[in-house]
């Protein structure tokens, strides 16, 4: 029997699934298939879900049992170690890419005459109340709701003449992995069925439907009678089943949900001289209605720290705390020296707030003013250092949403750090569901891409354009589209040259201004490096191959050379006019 099992923790009261498993060798030697499943405890059972697996290694090949295994047990070990903050088909589909380099790899060195270390592989990851499918290979994924059985996965075979047939597609066959993927909604009493060729096979829809009904008070007695039939119904092959069935989904009871979150009270304001949790209070550095930022001293370590605490204002407000967690909770996954630091508490939390390191300087907004047109080289310094910070976000499938002078800091030794999370968008979090409406990214108008005006999802290309208008201020202490005032309502398109403000930037610095901030994110740049590349090195494709007017390229010269034509011409006809 080739069964991989994981320690089971105990849940908490929300997602909760019932499994069964069951493999066997049948008529052969030797069993190539492999199956496991994984239901972690908190908080990776929010954050990751729970995992089934099945791999049948490829018949023939000269290692087939080791390649199922090592995709069943390498799959489910690496997933759980995968960012929290990656979405389920970016944390599976790099951790099979990992997978089938390493089998294809190890299939060429050791077996270069046969077909090495290949196997088909089909998973499901049921993550909150969405399941997540990915097949390659001839191994199946059925649901059974409410009595109907169906097969969610297609075969990748190719028949030929007679009886003959290949797979077409495995893992480790080729350097080029293609999956196949797919989410499904999840309701309670689903049942989710994994099969081998050697069941399938041998076995019809409507056996396998009979014999889980027959068994349905036990998953473990049901695959073994699946494979039993299969068996018994003449199957030549290895037999594997696994069957997960969604016992209870996360609940949606706002009421729950806000006791969850307001498991700590709301700090009172807070005072120089005052002790909260072993931090001393110095001063208050800003307050606003959502938020107070303290200066405070770690008795303990007597380090100078930062604390960020709620608003009173919004102590019954569920969706404002859930974004206060979320601050905190990003922050500490982005480990970035232009990121600001995130500190995990020394003590035990009697409050709710959020502790990070202190840093002497000022914001951007305040260097911009004291820096009015700053030479060209400094502005692609900042730009580059916050590229710098922006990528660390991104690379965790993280995005922003709120990049703005204010946001952006300046230390004492000239290092720009972002120091605001309030905004963040996390993809790994995104999936997973909850009782709150998404009031969007709390964003400044003149800094937010246009898509999320229109309504539109957000990528990496927005928080790039959030950038672009961050250097175009830093270059001309204008907007390039002007000054917004409202969210609401259309907004103006045509982007104002930055050499009408600065005469002195080269074009070709313009050119890579105006693309970094165009309202279509597919004609902006898809990566940060291309704008940091172009604000330092002229690319051909920004230099216009034709003049523009004058009146178009610098509208004051033009106005004022015209200006002075008249004056002359005018002169010109008194003179004459005096003769």
């Amino acid at each position: 029997m080739r069964v991989v099992t994981h320690s089971v923790a105990e849940m908490a009261p929300a997602l909760a699934v019932a499994a069964g498993q069951w493999s066997l060798a049948g008529a052969k030697p030797v069993n190539e298939d492999s199956c496991g499943v994984c239901i972690p405890g908190e908080p990776l059972l929010e954050t990751k879900g729970i995992a089934a697996v099945i791999a049948d290694g490829v018949s023939g090949s000269e290692a087939g049992r080791e390649a199922s295994e090592t995709c069943v047990q390498g799959f489910l070990a690496d997933y759980y170690s995968t960012s929290e903050t990656w979405s389920v088909k970016t944390s599976v589909e790099r951790v099979l890419a990992a997978l089938n380099r390493w089998l294809y790899g190890q299939g060429q060195r050791d077996h270069p005459t046969g077909r090495g270390l290949v196997s088909t592989l089909s998973l499901v990851v049921i993550k909150s109340t969405t399941a997540h499918l990915f097949h390659v290979g001839d191994t199946r994924i059925y649901r059974l709701r409410q009595g109907v059985l169906e097969c969610l996965t297609r075969d990748h075979r190719v028949r030929l003449a007679g009886d003959r047939q290949y797979l077409s597609r495995a893992i480790g066959a080729d350097l080029r992995l293609e999956i196949d993927y797919r989410t499904l909604a999840v309701e309670a009493n689903d049942l989710f069925l994994l099969t081998s060729d050697g069941v399938h096979d041998y076995l019809g829809e409507g056996a396998m439907v009979e014999l889980l009904a027959a068994h349905a008070a036990d998953l473990e007695e049901a695959v073994r009678a699946i494979v039993a039939r299969a068996r018994g119904n003449g199957s030549p092959d290895n037999l594997t089943c696994l069957a997960v069935r969604v016992e209870r989904l996360p609940s949606d009871d706002q009421e729950g949900f806000y006791t969850r979150l307001t498991e700590l009270p709301f700090p009172p304001p807070l005072e120089a001289g005052q002790a909260i949790d072993g931090y001393r209070i110095l001063r208050e550095l800003h307050a606003s209605k959502r938020t107070q930022i303290y200066l405070a001293l770690d008795v303990e370590s007597e380090e100078r720290v930062i604390l960020k605490t709620p608003s009173v204002n919004y102590q019954d407000d569920a969706a404002y705390i859930d974004h206060f967690l979320h601050e905190e909770w990003a922050g500490k996954r982005v480990a970035n020296p232009h990121v600001l630091r995130v500190l995990e508490p020394r003590r035990r939390r009697t409050f709710l707030y959020y502790v990070t390191e202190y840093l002497e300087g000022e914001t951007l907004r305040q260097w911009l003013t004291d820096h009015p047109q700053p030479p060209l080289g400094e502005v692609r310094n900042l730009v580059e250092q916050t590229a710098q910070g922006l990528r660390a976000f991104h690379r965790l499938e993280m995005l922003h949403q709120d990049l703005k002078p204010e946001n952006l800091f300046i230390d004492a030794h000239g290092t720009v750090k972002i120091i605001d999370f309030g905004s963040t968008k996390i993809a790994g979090i995104e999936e997973i569901a909850t009782p709150l409406t998404d009031p969007g990214p709390l964003s400044t108008v003149n800094y937010t891409a246009p898509e999320y005006l229109r309504g539109e999802r957000g990528s990496n290309r927005s928080d790039l354009y959030s950038l672009g208008v961050i250097a175009y201020e830093l270059l001309t202490g204008k907007l390039p589209y002007g000054e917004q005032r409202s969210m609401k309502g259309g907004r103006e398109r045509r982007y104002r040259p930055a050499i009408h403000h600065r005469p002195d930037l080269p074009v070709w610095v313009d050119g890579a201004l105006q693309r970094a901030v165009h309202p279509d994110p597919q004609k902006r740049y898809e990566a940060l490096s291309e704008l940091v590349h172009d604000l330092s090195h002229p690319n051909p494709a920004l230099i216009p191959t034709d003049t523009a007017p004058l009146l178009e390229r610098n509208p004051l010269a033009f106005w004022r050379g015209l200006a002075l034509l008249l004056l002359a011409i005018n002169l010109l006809l008194a003179v004459l006019l005096l003769r």
